[in-house]
């Protein structure tokens, strides 16, 4: 998928949500690391399974996400 080697979607793994590698680490995790100031460095230490390009590709799958055009439904009357 456009890249993402280490994302992937298993409805028997949280959900179906974007994990790393078919671990039960989401991106969303990592992007909540990342937003609380933590390192690779540091994320790597606390999950030594994880490695550097797992956290670079999770960076790169939300911008892809972000990237992406939002169109507002037409609203329908009641």
């Amino acid at each position: 998928m456009f890249g993402f080697d280490r994302i992937t979607f298993n409805p028997n793994i949280m959900g179906g949500r974007a994990c790393i590698r078919g671990m039960r680490i989401t991106v969303a995790l990592i992007l909540n690391l990342i937003a609380n100031r933590m390192t690779t460095e540091e994320i790597v230490r606390a999950y030594p399974y994880l490695e550097p390009g797992d956290i670079q590709q999770a960076l790169r799958y939300a911008v892809w996400l972000a990237d992406e055009s939002i169109y507002e439904l037409e609203k329908v009357p009641a």
